[in-house]
């Protein structure tokens, strides 16, 4: 019978131990948290996928709502997840050295940890300061008619299908990703593809095959690579695929090494950053110049191509929002003389408004995150509060989906209106509660590009067809659970149909 209870003893002590001592850190540091059973519970719907990935921080925020902050735990790796947007601007710009960089995990992919927003410190900072001229709005400006380019194809292809059909279906992500991927094709490689006509090119084959994938044995493998990196390594895991890895790489020596041999300009990435490494001291390799392409190729392939799904669903349900953004469309046009310019489109007010609150209620990263470099003191600023100390190594999340979801913030936020954006109405809005390219100096250091393909891609589409709603368009639009991206379950189904009148 003492034996028995004995290795009772012993077995319960071992799970204390393992599982919920190791998860009660934050409540013994003052900080509000879950009792560890709703932890593990938390981290079992994740793993198992038994609810969207951006509902499960949602739930998070929602948790403690008069808390500044509480604390969280992806399995036994404990955060601290900040919902004052004082503090957030405190952490993210003003005590910005104490909390320079992203907590990545290191298996010895190359290509991934010397990205711009893998790398840390002076490393980092010397590489901003090497890709800030290439992001400029005069920059922008010399690649605007490649990314103007790729969109007349899509449209010549779509306009082709319209000859045969009154109304064309498609899946807005599948068009969009296309799409993406002949901007940065043509903008970050130097190559012309045309992913809708020919849609198993190999740059776009490539392209899906280095994106990390989805499933639940994917999204394990990926819980390990981020949680438990020596194992990753030890289990084979990799991140980015191999073979994809080493095709961009020899394609970018390959145009590198065309482009010096001929003293050829072509005015896209590749050349901003050949540009980039003729003004930095410690040259960069074409290791780093394929790095960034590749950070560029992220951004663009899976990122912008989800806004654009999102935003085209809610205009296909939106139905007079979109009609004065196409009357705003014709009217530029117009104004141009029928050819739209790079400064005519970033004057296109509405257009803004709309594009602004598509990234307000999808944005396009869940949360974004932040290590404790050196000791960190969070005061008390109301009542019930002790001062919080971070250790180096900390980490802290901005929940930016739920910031953006906060009625607090943004009253209604899951009505899609871009009147929010308004001149008349931005003067009530919380702008630092917005932030869907991150805060401070670590945020998205491509915003222009991004707002120029996503604007262009909708002017050139507005004007030639209507967006509308099809038998599989979604309404309501339901996440998907096999992510850990905002995508849609099922796909953004709509339909294209010529306009018209213009």
């Amino acid at each position: 019978m003492y034996v028995i209870l004995l290795l009772v003893a012993i077995v319960l002590a071992i799970i204390y131990y393992a599982f919920v001592e190791p998860v009660t850190y934050w409540h013994k540091n003052g900080v509000q948290q879950h009792c560890p059973l709703q932890i593990w519970k938390h981290n079992l719907v994740s793993l198992v996928q038994h609810q969207p990935i951006a509902e499960v921080f949602q739930n998070f925020y929602n948790s403690f709502p008069n808390a500044r902050y509480s604390g969280i735990y992806q399995f036994l790796d404990k955060s601290l997840i900040i919902k004052d947007v004082e503090l957030i601007k405190k952490i993210t710009i003003k005590d910005f050295d104490h909390f320079v960089n992203h907590k990545l995990f290191s298996i010895g992919e190359v290509l991934w940890e010397r990205n711009l927003f893998s790398l840390k410190d002076d490393k980092w900072k010397q590489m901003r300061s090497i890709l800030s001229p290439s992001f400029t709005s005069s920059k922008m400006k010399m690649m605007f008619n490649l990314v103007s380019d790729c969109a007349d194809q899509l449209i010549d292809y779509f306009e082709n299908k319209l000859k045969s059909a009154s109304c064309v279906t498609i899946e807005m992500k599948d068009v969009s990703t296309r799409f993406a991927n002949d901007v940065i094709a043509s903008t970050a490689f130097g190559l012309t593809c045309d992913s809708l006509t020919n849609p198993n090119n190999e740059f776009y084959l490539m392209g899906r095959e280095i994106i990390p994938q989805v499933g639940f044995w994917k999204n394990l493998q990926l819980l390990i690579i981020f949680n438990l990196p020596v194992l990753a390594q030890i289990c084979g895991f990799r991140y980015l695929s191999k073979k994809a890895s080493k095709y961009f790489l020899k394609t970018i020596k390959s145009t590198v090494r065309s482009r010096e041999q001929r003293k050829s300009v072509r005015y896209d990435m590749i050349h901003l950053l050949l540009e980039a490494r003729e003004r930095s001291k410690d040259n960069l390799t074409d290791l780093d110049i394929t790095a960034q392409a590749l950070l560029f190729f992220f951004g663009g392939f899976d990122t912008v191509s989800t806004l654009m799904s999102f935003m085209a669903h809610e205009l296909a349900v939106n139905v007079e929002i979109q009609n004065r953004l196409q009357k705003e469309v014709d009217e530029t046009l117009k104004q141009c003389g029928g050819a739209i310019t790079y400064d005519a489109l970033f004057k296109m007010k509405y257009l803004d408004m709309v594009v602004s609150e598509s990234l307000r209620k999808w944005p396009s990263a869940i949360v974004t995150d932040r290590v404790c470099s050196k000791a960190y003191k969070i005061p008390i600023e109301k009542p019930g509060e002790i001062p919080i100390y971070l250790k180096k190594g900390d980490v802290v999340w901005i929940p930016i989906y739920g910031l953006h979801r906060d009625p607090k913030h943004f009253p209604n936020p899951e009505r899609f209106d871009p009147e929010r954006f308004s001149e008349e109405n931005k003067s009530e809005l919380n702008a630092d509660a917005y932030i869907p390219f991150g805060a401070g100096p670590r945020s998205c250091i491509a915003i222009r590009f991004a707002l120029m393909e996503t604007k262009l891609f909708f002017f050139k589409l507005l004007s030639s067809f209507d967006i509308v709603v099809v038998k599989q368009t979604a309404i309501p639009l339901k996440l998907a659970k096999v992510s850990f991206q905002l995508t849609a379950e099922g796909g953004f189904w709509v339909g294209l149909k010529p306009r018209k009148q213009k």
